[in-house]
Order: structure tokens, then sequence, then C-alpha cells
């Protein structure tokens, strides 16, 4: 790297940026990327950022999106940030060398069930991947309401379009750090991770970004228009309000997800996802990748082991289900007492809990994600990769395993944060964040993370954190339980 001032100056295509020194690298943080999206602009497309004189300092985060919080649950496990202003369409970067040419970047868009999350929060710190020669570059975009509602009146998918414009500010932009327009891999987990695969999908993405990982969420989870309702009705409603609406909302269905009150919404727990609008979003995303759409970018695919001990143990409900209860659940994600005694059979001293977790981290996570590998297969897509995330063991963290968001701060070699314990236990395992994370940017920087593709005959998958190397589509058996659905 070259010699760097404690604060460098990056001229951007809007205006001078100053930022700061962060373990060696360079970040500048809180760029904005779109105007303010409110006053005349709320609820429209993204607008373009009026241009500044003089030096803007980005040595702090930008404002958040607004949000609510999250389910009382989750706030332990999730550490949220709330930063005020209206200045909220607004990225970060963390380069190696701003002088530097022709670095790969990693474009990482942050998750929250649609609802929550920015691009400031602690875990997605981006200097270990500038520190191993990665521009990084984490996103805001508008959540809930403000970003997702699908009124089916033509103007749809407001946080996709957010992202589309972070990503063109990416490619006129990153190589004012040092970073490659042609090299950037999108990235995201869970709300991200959807977007990704939707991003994938989409003909308006085409050309803004060459790679792509998508962490515990996939393509399955999208609205339709017989989903929708009035644009003047919901703009007359203040903000505030909309936003704790909103959050209210997300809280009654997750803690009470019933079929005859929320239809699909009891299943998937998202009132807010991309809507297939005919237009942004022009077809359901695994119907698109099914027929070549975004074919020709190399894609990394995986979930957790544990991802649904996350939503059971942080509820305190993963003790009080019974065997009914398991079969009654099951059945309504289309399993059969058939199918449970697969489930069972390899978990012989699993609790009904246990086993309802399992259920459903394939349900929502695995499957799909294995969907979007089949499709991509089909279409004769080539460079799909496939990897199962199988750290910490549920005895080293509060019993949540390796539950939806443990792989995170793996990804960023962030593991050492303290407000991470309640998630990742007391003593998360430096080696592990090592692993991972070098799998990362060996993906960023070459395109292959170091095991063989997916393929329909194989359905090679690696296993990452303790156990090692390639695995035959791990639990096998309880995946062909699942043909046919979804």
């Amino acid at each position: 790297m070259s010699e760097m001032t404690q604060h460098p100056v990056v001229r951007l295509k809007d205006g001078a940026v100053r930022g700061k020194i962060d373990a060696g690298t360079a970040a500048f943080l809180g760029i904005p990327y779109a105007a303010p999206p409110f006053g005349a602009n709320r609820m429209r497309p993204p607008q373009p950022v009026q241009a500044w004189d003089g030096e803007r300092d980005a040595t702090e985060f930008g404002p958040t999106a607004p949000k609510g919080d999250y389910p009382p649950p989750y706030v332990p496990l999730f550490p949220e940030v709330v930063i005020p202003g209206e200045d909220c369409l607004n990225l970060n970067v963390w380069t190696p060398d701003p002088d530097a040419i022709g670095l790969p970047v990693l474009v990482w868009i942050h998750g929250g069930s649609f609802m929550n999350g920015s691009s400031s929060v602690a875990e997605y710190n981006g200097a270990a991947f500038a520190r191993d020669g990665v521009v990084c570059v984490t996103i805001n975009y508008r959540l809930a309401a403000e970003g997702f509602l699908f009124l089916d009146d033509g103007i749809a998918n407001l946080g996709l379009l957010d992202q589309l414009a972070a990503l063109r500010w990416v490619q006129g932009n990153i190589s004012a750090f040092g970073g490659d327009p042609a090299r950037v891999t999108v990235a995201g987990e869970s709300a991200g991770a959807m977007s990704v695969t939707t991003l994938l999908s989409m003909p308006l993405a085409g050309g803004l970004f060459a790679q792509a990982i998508a962490e515990s969420g996939a393509a399955a989870h999208t609205l339709t228009r017989d989903q929708a309702a009035d644009r003047h009705s919901i703009k007359a409603v203040p903000l505030a309000t909309l936003v704790q609406t909103a959050s209210d909302l997300v809280v009654e269905v997750q803690t009470n997800p019933d079929p005859a009150k929320w239809g699909p919404l009891a299943l998937s727990l998202l009132p807010f996802a991309p809507a297939v609008d005919g237009s942004v979003l022009p077809v359901a995303p695994i119907t698109a990748l099914a027929a070549g759409r975004g074919g020709g970018v190399p894609l990394m695919i995986g979930s957790n082991r544990d991802e649904a001990r996350l939503f059971l143990v942080a509820a305190a409900t993963i003790d009080l289900i019974d065997d009914a209860t398991l079969a009654a659940v099951a059945g309504a994600y289309g399993l059969s007492q058939d199918d449970l005694a697969v489930y069972r059979g390899n978990r012989p001293d699993a609790s009904p809990g246990d086993l309802l977790a399992a259920v459903i981290s394939d349900w929502f996570f695995r499957i799909p994600a294995i969907r979007v590998a089949e499709a991509r297969a089909a279409s004769g897509a080539p460079g799909t990769w496939m990897y199962r995330f199988d750290y910490p063991e549920p005895q080293d963290n509060h019993r949540l395993g390796a539950c939806h968001g443990a792989e995170i701060p793996f990804v960023f070699d962030t593991v050492t944060l303290d407000e991470l314990r309640p998630r990742l236990g007391e003593a998360p395992a430096q080696a592990v964040a090592d692993q991972v994370h070098q799998v990362w940017v060996n993906f960023i920087t070459r395109g292959d993370p170091g095991w063989a593709p997916y393929d329909t005959a194989s359905r090679t998958t690696t296993l990452l954190g303790e156990a090692t190397g390639a695995a035959d589509d791990p639990a096998g058996d309880e995946r062909a339980r699942w043909d046919g659905i979804r």
C-alpha cells in the first residue's frame, strides 16, 4: 500500500470525500449515492445526488434508513445502529490503497427481513477485506413499506432500485478507490441474499456485477399482484407512524403465524419482500434463473446448518414443541410422518424442537438455495458453488448453534467484537474465521472458492467451520423428501 495520510482524499464524480485510516486501511464512510428519499422524493425511485463543493467529511457513518426495532427476542443478538438524518441512501468504502489500480470489489447488501439493519453495523466492518486486497463497499437501502410496499401502481421495489443505484455508483466511482468496476462481486445475507438472487434474475442489473454470493437467502420469497394495496393513502401516513406500524406487523406475523389470517406469510414470515411487478422484477426470480438469466455470473450460495434455531431458541419456544406440534407444523411445510421419520432417524437424540428447527431450516433456507443451484444447472449456467456453514455447536453459544446470521462475523473476520457474544458464544474460533474469510476472499479475487462446482449429478456442497472438505449433498436423504416441494 502506498503511503497514506490520516485523512486521505478521493475525488468522485459528485465531489471530493475525506476519509480516515481504519486498521491500516483507508475508510470512506457515509458517501451518498442517491438523493435523500424524503419530501418530493418520498416513495419515488432514487434520484441523483446533488454535487458538492470542497471536501465532504467521510469519517463517520451516515444516516440509517428509517426502521423500527427488531422483535424483542432478537434485539440482544443483532445490535442495531440508528443514525438520524435524511441522507440515508449512502454507502461505505474500505480500500487497501486509493492509488491502486484494478483491485477486486465486494459490495455487501445487509439483511434484516427487509425491515431492519444498516451498512454501519460493526460486524460489517470491511477493513479485513481491504487488508486482504479487496475494496469493500457496504450499502444502505430503503426498508419496509418505504422500500418494499407493493401497491401495483407502477412504482415498486424501491429498495431494489436503491440497490441498483448503489451498484451503478460503484461502476462510476470505484476506480477512484483502486477498484476495478469489471471485478465487482455483490454479496448479502438473509434479505440481502434474497436481494442478490433477485438482482441476478433482473434485466436491469445486467453488467453491474461480475460475481455473486448469497448467504442464507435465495429467490423463493417474493410478493405477487394479488398482495397489492393505495399509494396515496400510504403516503398520507406520517413516516414515523408507518415505520412503527410496519414493525408491529412483523412482530405480529412472526409471533403469531396463523395461516388462516396471514396465508403464505405465516410460512415466509416476510410481510415485505421484492415484488414481481412485471417491470423492475418482470418474473419470479427462480423462473428467470431457470431460463438462463444471470447464467454468466459465477455464484456461491449456501446456508447454515442450524438456521432456524435462531427463531426457536431466541423466542424460548424450542422446548415447548411436542410431537403433535412438530407433526402439525411440518405438515404445513409439506412433510408427512414418513418424511419426519427420516429426520428422526438422522437425529436419534433430538427433541421435537430440535427436529422442527431442522425442518424449518431446510424449508426456508437450504432447499431454496438448492433450487437456485438446480435452476442454474438446468439452464446450462456454469460456475455455481454450494456451501453449508457448520459452526458453532449449540452447546457453545447458548443453544443457537450454526444459526441464522452466525456466519457473518466469520466472513468479515470480526468475531472478536464483544457485542457478538450473545450470538457466537464466549470463545468463537479465530481459526474458523481465518478459514471462512479466506474462502470469501478466494472467490472474490479469483472466482473459485476452492471446491468443485455444483451439478445435479454430484450435488457437491462443502462444509465450512470445524468440518472441512467437500461432502456429497449432506443429509441427502432429507433433501430428497423435499423433491417436488417449492
